[in-house]
Formats: structure tokens, sequence, C-alpha cells
């Protein structure tokens, strides 16, 4: 008996497809098969298994859940909540892994699967070799047990023991994404006067789509700030590892500029610690966190790459544009949209400032947000190879870590491609407006030579 699956699927940091088109229940079997060996073949014996809230989820659940026991793991279900959620059943419970069945910010057709062993994340060669681990049947057997654990309320205690902050009037936008339920408890235990919308949990994502980076998305929670006068506004995605936040003007605070007010306090208490971005993130990110006495890392995007690369350095914060923030003081070192939202309250507080004061005291860049621009999920990669090729047959400064990020007189600009979906992502930030149109021909020019034209004739300008 063996499987194969759809290569699209096997992403570098997790598994993602279309269900019923590139994913279903006979991958998430095999997929369950293959991670249970691979837990077994490293010693361990248990493994707790969450969804998110999509319609798919339930079912591939329960495939998955056969796979693992088929394989001899026995299986702790958490149920339905938040990616962290699982991160901290595995962090806590007496398991060995964990596996998220979860489309993260992807649209209500796809779904797919976040994983964790020993505590460590599970990605790049790791997925690959479920893959090489299905197409030979090479699984182990077995015969194990499943049991149920409701961790839900000492996961938000937890979220909230400690608190040290002034309580502010706050809008919450889960969404109707899987962590809702948990933000309408943990609000209980905050202070100050808070307003959750969309906290139901619907897989079909009527209100909008979960996605706290686009910021189309977060129209309804800008209304609510304006509408009641709150003093901000924080966004989550479809399952809830990912933060996004608007001040009380409305003004987004991008995942970026999140990490040059969450670094502060961190820094304060770990004096000269390293602190990882990833490329995508702001050069004043960086010389913010140069500023403070802190050492700045960038590193390739990515959820599961950032969570090792916080291991590697022995990080206490790290974080990318994308509102992935992970936190290795005081908390398990994975990235926690809930836990990043009680520190930003907290770093607002500390500041003594608001956080609309300053969101405006930023350094007054030009950028883009994070453009996507659709391109064959063949072809993506292709085409970032061939831009690299031409950039340093010009002897352009290029940063080759993940993609191109290329510096220039009049900033930055970066292409590469996303691992998410089948697009190219581009950013670009300048001094200037007439330098970020510069910038943003440049990517534009490199695109069109490799067959992509004008992808941004339809407004993809600065932000």
């Amino acid at each position: 008996m063996s499987h194969r699956f759809d290569a699209t699927v096997l992403r570098d940091y997790d598994v993602r497809g279309v269900v019923g088109a590139t994913l279903g229940p006979a991958d998430a079997d095999a997929l369950g098969r293959s991670f249970a060996t691979r837990v077994r073949r490293a010693g361990g014996a248990r493994v707790a298994v969450g969804f998110d809230g999509r319609i798919s989820s339930p079912v591939l659940e329960t495939a998955l859940i056969e796979g693992l026991i088929a394989s001899g793991v026995d299986v702790v279900r958490i149920g339905l909540g938040p990616t962290p959620q699982l991160y901290f059943a595995e962090a806590t419970l007496a398991v060995d892994a964990g596996v998220q069945v979860t489309g993260s910010h992807n649209p209500a057709a796809y779904n797919g699967f976040k994983m964790v062993l020993g505590h460590r994340a599970f990605y790049g060669g790791d997925i690959q070799d479920l893959a090489r681990l299905a197409a030979a049947g090479d699984w182990e057997a077995g015969a194990g047990t499943v049991t149920t654990a409701d961790v839900r309320e000492n996961y938000v205690q937890r979220l909230a023991r400690g608190f040290a902050g002034n309580g502010y009037r706050i809008g919450w936008d889960p969404a109707n994404g899987a962590a809702g339920p948990v933000i309408e408890r943990l609000v209980q235990l905050l202070p100050g006067e808070h307003h959750v919308i969309n906290a139901d949990v619907d897989g079909t994502f009527p209100n909008h789509h979960p996605d706290p980076t686009v910021e189309a998305n977060l129209d309804q929670l800008k209304r609510l700030v304006a509408e009641r006068r709150l003093d901000f506004g924080l966004g989550f995605d479809g399952d809830g590892d990912r933060l996004g936040a608007i001040d009380g003007e409305g003004r987004m605070v991008w995942g970026d500029q999140l990490m040059m007010l969450l670094a502060e306090p961190v820094l304060r208490r770990h004096p000269g610690s390293p602190i990882i971005a990833d490329v995508k993130s702001s050069d004043a990110l960086f010389d913010r966190i140069r500023d403070l006495g802190g050492r700045p890392v960038m590193t390739r995007s990515g959820h599961s790459v950032l969570k090792a690369a916080l291991s590697e350095h022995g990080a206490p914060l790290a974080g990318e544009l994308s509102g992935h923030i992970f936190f290795a003081d005081d908390w398990h070192g994975f990235d926690d949209a809930q836990y990043a939202a009680v520190r930003l309250i907290e770093a607002v507080s500390a500041s003594g400032r608001t956080l609309t004061e300053l969101r405006g005291a930023m350094p007054a860049l030009c950028t883009t947000p994070e453009l996507r621009i659709p391109v064959d999920e063949a072809r993506k990669w292709a085409v970032v190879d061939e831009v690299l090729a031409r950039l340093h047959a010009d002897a352009a400064e290029v940063n080759a870590i993940d993609g191109a990020r290329v510096t220039t007189a009049d900033g930055w600009w970066l292409l590469r491609a996303s691992n998410t979906e089948a697009a190219l992502t581009a950013r670009a930030e300048a001094r200037d407006e007439a330098g970020l149109a510069r910038l943003v021909a440049a990517i534009g020019d490199q695109l069109a030579r490799s067959g992509i034209a004008d992808p941004f004739g339809a407004g993809g300008g600065a932000g």
C-alpha cells in the first residue's frame, strides 16, 4: 500500500491544497501514516490533533486520525480552535508531536496541515520526507488509541496570566476564523472595554476574507474603531496565528511595525539579544533593533523558518511582515496572534503613549504593502531564478536569502516566490514617492522580461 500526493500541496512549511482537487481524505490518511511513522522512529508515541473552522476540516481530521492510529501512535484530539492552541497543547500535554488541520488564511476551498515534532518546526525536507514515505508505503503499523482533551480554558488563562498593561478600548476581529471563541473568552480576562465582531466560526467567511495583512479585509474593523472611537483594533487570520492592527485613526500597523513596538520591552528584559525578522521587513525595523541595542537577524520568510531561526539563534522574539510573531521569553516559541495581541497591549502601555502616537512617530518611509502577483505554481520559482540571473549579470546589490532583495540608491525592492499560493510576492520601500515609483517600475520590468505583463497596471502602488 502506498500513496502519492499532488506535488503542489507539498509546501515548504506545511501541506496545503484545494479540497476536492489537489487534497482530500486519502491524502489526510496517508499524511497521518507518514507523520506517525516519523514520530515513532523518533521515539514518540502520542500526537495532539486540532482543526480549524473550515467546512472540510472535520472530514480531513477524521481521515488524518485514522492514518495516525493505523501507524501506531495514540491521538489526543483537542477539537476546534486556532493553530496556536494546538501548538500550546503540544507544548504542555504529555505528547510528542502535533498536527493542525488548517487552511490558514487561504480561500475557503483550501485546507491543509501544520505540524510540529518534539517542539520543533516540521518543514522543508521533513515535508518532502512524508511524501517519500507515502510513495514507498514505508509506514509503521500498529493500533493507536484516541482520547480527547479540552485545552481551551487552560490556553486562554495562560494567555492572560500576569498581564501587566492598561485597560484600553479595543476592537477585535477574528474574521469568523477558528480564534473567535478564544478571543471572546480572552477579553473577559483583560482590563478595558472590548468589542468583538465576526466571532462566530464560519468556514465560508461570510464577512470578509480572513487575512489581516490585506487592508481591505480590515474595513469592518476600521468602521468599528471609528464609530466607537476606540483606541485601536486587532485583526486575526483564519487560524489565529497572524496578527494585524490598526491605530485609532484607522491606519494599518504592519507586521514589521508591530515588531518595532514589541522589540523594545523585550530588549529591555534581554539586552543585546538577537531579534529575528524576515526578508520582507522594513529597513526601519532592523535599524530600530540596532538602536535598542539588539542584534537584527534577517531570515527567509515562512512561519516554520522563523520558528527554527528563533531556536537556532536563541532569540527571545521573531516576526515577519505577514503578522506571524514568535515569543520565546515567557512563552513557548511558536507564532500566536492571541499572545502577540496581549504583548502588544502591554508594550503600548509600557511606552506611556497611545498606539496612534507610536504609529505616527515611526519613520515616514514610502512603502508598498506585500503585493501578490498570480503565477502558475510550476512557473513561479523559475521566474525568480531568471530575475536573479539577470541581476547578478548586472552586478546589482542583491540579497538572495529568499528570492531577490535588491538595494538601490532609492531604497530596496523584493521579489520572491510565495510558499502558500500560486503567486510571486513583491515589496518595495523608498524615502519618497518618486523613488518608490522607480523601485516598483524595476520590479515590473523584471517581471515583463520573464513574460509576466503589467502586474501593477491595476493599482499596485504605495501603501
